[in-house]
């Protein structure tokens, strides 16, 4: 009685398109998760070729290839701090003053002067809180600007050209000279005796609390 009260509810064909139903939702459920994989981990996701609005307009293109300024000049803390550094805008003004003084687009380098307060750069390469990364460190172990920066000295604006997501410095960290070949880093880290980690030995450069808080 209850099948043949269920077969009046439901005509032949409600199976059939169920079906049809489930494996449709099936196919769409698999189809977006690829498509959120292949997104998180695409460039785009992680701001890659993106140029971040800056206070003032500058061009690393000018200054670090048409003038051959320096990195250093700007980026002080570069060789021995955590952080590169930015420029003040004592480090602009000092020459825009007597080489290039336009005032409508230098306004916020005189206002933050007068306030006897920080420019406000906004970072292209800002790594999360919970990374641990030393420019110093790098540097000193021969890694060039351009290994994580790309050719800075040939943009306009600054853009990111690297992921920079944990993949991609853990790449580098197991096999520094197929980044850059002829790394000070590579003889110095086979000095330093490898951690037994349950029978499995661990490079310094790939242990988490290398890179991580």
């Amino acid at each position: 009685m209850l099948a043949q009260d269920m077969a009046q509810i439901f005509s032949p064909g409600a199976d059939r398109r169920l079906r049809i139903a489930l494996v449709v939702a099936a196919l769409a459920l698999l189809t977006g998760g690829a498509a959120g994989l292949a997104y998180v981990r695409s460039d785009r996701a992680w701001g890659v070729g993106e140029a971040a609005p800056q206070p003032v307009p500058f061009s690393h293109a000018i200054h670090a290839g048409g003038l051959s300024l320096d990195c250093r000049y700007c980026h002080a803390g570069v060789e021995r701090a955590a952080s590169a550094g930015m420029p003040t805008a004592e480090t602009c003004l000092g020459c825009h003053h007597a080489v290039w003084n336009v005032t409508a687009q230098f306004a916020p380098l005189e206002s933050a002067l007068a306030r006897d307060a920080p420019v406000v750069w906004s970072s292209v390469h800002r790594l999360p809180d919970h990374v641990r990364f030393h420019h110093g460190a790098h540097v000193t172990a021969g890694v060039g600007c351009g290994v994580c920066h790309g050719d800075v000295a040939a943009m306009p604006r600054t853009v990111k050209t690297e992921t920079m997501s944990m993949g991609w410095c853990l790449d580098c960290h197991r096999d520094p000279a197929s980044r850059a070949p002829g790394l000070a880093v590579r003889a110095r880290v086979a000095t330093v005796a490898a951690v037994d980690h349950f029978g499995v030995e661990i490079s310094p450069l790939t242990r988490c609390s290398t890179c991580h808080r």
